[in-house]
């Protein structure tokens, strides 16, 4: 009827059609739905948008100055290095090319290459001391993504959609906007909801027109023709489901039909940009062509958290920060495109009276070592992966802003002071949601599954809002 595999599902799963195979999948103490739940306690956060960045950008040229770097560039490292890249590898120390200016009431030190970042220096939080100890991609993704370095596992966003479900009946809970380029690296298991139910998973809005295809049915089944077709569907499902309790595989096609059907109307408005301002379109950098496309997905992003979308990620094709050469050129392309929707995103929220409800992360899963990648001439430098220290910055949603948290040493290498772990950085979140990492679990193959890897992970109190 027209509606494709476009959507997660709700609307039958609400009516408890839909289930996990019991006989394999214990009941969790948490119904299987998309229903408004309450949270622990009282939340901080009701959304999330992640701008997600694969490669692993520079932290030590873009959010973490390193004088003794810059001073020493030239001059050989002394200290361990693992390597991804041997045959090229260099201990080398390169400085940063780039000027760090300190910006806002606050004096949060930022890199030249990030002008519109600097005027939001006062709402952010850096997190300096980000560390997964792998220097993979792969494996540093599923770490900040799943809470676990290995594939399979349910995303952040499936955890939080579990624990609180939605509050929007008509359009899906989780949203992902991917790039026009293609997917990053690692594809759809970015927004994979591993052993979760379907309707837990990540629903991908198209970068191109039309965004979400199919969503109008075909002419002649419009109208009453469509409702009784979709009656009739339900209740042959259930006449299905009744003779064969727990099949989980009709799950995501049945909820894909009715909460497509729903979508209709909703998710055409939500996308619709045409009734944004010219003052709106010109923030989000829509009027240039480095920052069109960016732009107006980072605007899609605030209009969906706007009408109820609990998580929304935007995703870069492959892993465009992944600067293993020539980043003198590659690195400011990457700015230019991402550094004024980024900024933008955080004012419009903010002057719309929903960053204080609405978290913003902005990030990838591993940085850059301070040596080179040496490539013979200077203009062919580049940077390796470097798993054991990097930044990343939240915004909103009951973070304290223009502070910075943690250290990395003084070349940036290693997380020296106030480690993070993913375990800390998704404990944090969920406790921004109003929610107990220990205390939201789902059975899976007899245990009791958590994000976090159990008290060890820890919720950054330093960070949040009232709080010292």
């Amino acid at each position: 009827m027209g509606v494709g595999g476009v959507a997660l599902a709700s609307l039958l799963a609400e009516e408890q059609l839909l289930r996990g195979n019991p006989a394999s999948v214990p009941r969790t103490p948490r119904s299987l739905d998309l229903k408004p739940r309450p949270s622990h306690f009282a939340p901080r956060a009701r959304a999330m948008i992640s701008l997600f960045m694969h490669g692993g950008p520079s932290h030590v040229d873009l959010f973490d100055p390193k004088p003794e770097l810059t001073r020493r560039s030239g001059q050989d490292y002394s200290g361990e290095v693992t390597f991804s890249f041997v045959n090229r590898a260099s201990k080398k120390l390169m400085g940063s090319p780039w000027k760090f200016r300190r910006q806002g009431q606050s004096g949060l030190e930022v890199s030249e290459l990030l002008p519109h970042f600097s005027e939001i220096a006062d709402e952010v939080c850096v997190l300096r001391s980000m560390h997964t100890d792998i220097n993979g991609h792969e494996p540093s993704i599923w770490y900040m993504h799943t809470g676990k370095a290995q594939p399979g596992r349910p995303h952040l966003a499936s955890w939080l959609t579990y624990g609180l479900g939605s509050e929007n009946r008509n359009l899906p809970a989780y949203v992902v906007l991917t790039d026009p380029g293609g997917h990053p690296v690692d594809g759809v298991r970015n927004w994979s909801n591993g052993w979760m139910p379907p309707l837990f998973q990540g629903t991908v809005v198209r970068p191109t027109e039309p965004r979400i295809l199919n969503l109008d049915p075909p002419p002649h089944l419009k109208g009453e023709l469509q409702r009784q077709n979709l009656n009739l569907l339900s209740r042959l499902n259930q006449e299905h489901l009744a003779r064969h309790p727990g099949e989980a595989d009709l799950e995501a096609r049945i909820a894909s039909y009715e909460l497509a059907a729903a979508m209709q109307t909703t998710a055409r408005e939500a996308l619709d940009l045409s009734g944004e301002t010219e003052a709106t379109r010109r923030l989000y950098g829509l009027d240039e062509p480095a920052t069109r496309e960016y732009g107006t997905r980072c605007l899609i992003a605030r209009r969906l958290v706007e009408r109820g979308v609990r998580f929304v990620q935007i995703f870069v094709n492959g892993q465009i920060w992944d600067h293993h050469e020539s980043i003198g050129k590659a690195l400011p392309d990457c700015c230019r495109k991402t550094d004024q929707p980024s900024a933008a995103l955080v004012k419009d929220l903010k002057s719309r009276g929903l960053l204080d409800t609405t978290l913003v992360h902005w990030g990838g899963e591993i940085g850059r070592l301070p040596v080179t990648e040496n490539h013979g001439a200077a203009e062919k430098a580049g940077r390796d992966h470097n798993g054991q220290g990097f930044t990343l910055w939240l915004a909103g949603g009951g973070v304290r802003g223009g502070m910075t948290y943690g250290e990395t040493d003084e070349f940036g290498h290693r997380a020296a002071v106030n480690p993070v772990s993913p375990g800390d950085y998704h404990a944090t979140l969920l406790h921004l949601f109003g929610l107990d990492p220990q205390r939201l679990v789902y059975h899976h193959n007899g245990l009791e599954q958590h994000l976090t890897d159990g008290p060890s992970a820890r919720v950054l109190h330093e960070i949040l809002k009232g709080t010292t």
